[in-house]
């Protein structure tokens, strides 16, 4: 039985790895089918379709638009009352080991695609580098080039913090939150008064990705550096141009990458480490998976990720030697 759903069903997700296929699938639901307990209210068809869904190998944490409507439609549901239908399952994905608070978030995009997420906390590291749920689904819908975020599902109200981070993606608060048995709510009336892009001369936010001009890698570089460059890429460093990616080779030859996605207010910015972690979690994997990791970011920045990045994967991922590459700005 595929890793993913089984874990779903014990209430954590990415965490001992099982690593076994799923057999087979009959026609008709079975209730060896892990998402019978945890969707219980969810129609055969549509658990089947989850199922499979999470049992493809290639998995990243998003629902695809084309799979959200043929839920949409066996459902009969709305789109907000089918997001809070699936934070039980994106709940399963939460690793809080100091907190043991478990939070789960599904974002809408732009192109109607859903994307899961939930918190994360770092054994024997600062709080600070704590990944909330919301940042973990509003990052996975970023990494995932969506043209923008229209609406977010959690399981409790957003955090100060959090409120923040979807501002520098949200810029204008038109972002619904919705939580069960509550009103939805724009952000703008979560956040009035709000500070943003903006305020620091800058029009636009997070959303669309935007790619930047960064020096092509030697030839020969491996995929590990190609797909950290490529992240560096894509990330969102407007305040302190210190463009940064991080990608994470896994056992199983799967390669998790992280954009720098940086906030206004700067303390809400996710690094690439996180933003990579998060990826990595939400697809089903484990810490124990990586094998290696390499970070690229920007020659002589106002700021640098690899002190912090090197300290969380001492804490994951101790015998992972992390290599660094610089790059800058193309001419």
């Amino acid at each position: 039985m595929n890793r993913r759903l089984v874990l779903a069903a014990l209430g954590v997700a990415g965490v001992r790895l099982l690593g076994m296929r799923l057999p087979p699938r009959a026609a008709e639901e079975s209730t060896n089918n892990p998402l019978h307990s945890l969707l219980p209210n969810f129609k055969p068809a549509s658990r089947d379709a989850l199922h499979r869904l999470l049992s493809d190998p290639g998995f990243s944490g998003q629902i695809p638009q084309a799979q959200v409507s043929g839920l949409l439609s066996t459902e009969q549901k709305s789109i907000d009352a089918l997001m809070l239908a699936l934070l039980p399952l994106a709940k399963t994905y939460a690793r809080p080991p100091i907190s043991g608070f478990k939070v789960g978030a599904v974002v809408r995009g732009a192109s109607g695609s859903l994307y899961l997420g939930a918190n994360i906390e770092i054994p024997g590291q600062s709080l600070g580098f704590s990944v909330h749920a919301e940042q973990a689904a509003l990052s996975n819908a970023y990494m995932h080039a969506d043209r923008g975020v229209s609406a977010i599902a959690v399981t409790a109200a957003p955090c100060g913090h959090c409120r923040q981070f979807m501002k520098e993606l949200s810029p204008e608060g038109d972002i619904q939150i919705l939580i069960e048995s509550k009103p939805a709510e724009k952000l703008s009336t979560l956040l009035p008064l709000a500070f943003g892009p903006k305020d620091l001369g800058f029009p636009d936010g997070a959303f669309p990705v935007k790619e930047v001009g960064l020096v092509p890698l030697e030839a020969g570089s491996d995929e590990l550096t190609a797909a950290a460059w490529d992240a560096a890429r894509k990330s969102y460093a407007p305040y302190t141009k210190a463009h940064s990616g991080v990608a994470l080779g896994t056992r199983a030859d799967r390669v998790y990458t992280g954009s720098y996605i940086e906030n206004a207010a700067f303390n809400p910015s996710l690094s690439p480490l996180q933003t990579a972690l998060a990826a990595l979690i939400v697809a089903g994997e484990d810490y124990s998976a990586v094998g290696g990791a390499v970070l690229v970011e920007m020659e002589r920045a106002a700021i640098s990720q690899r002190s912090v990045t090197e300290a969380a994967l001492r804490a994951i991922a101790p015998a992972v030697q992390l290599q660094m590459v610089t790059t800058k700005i193309k001419s």
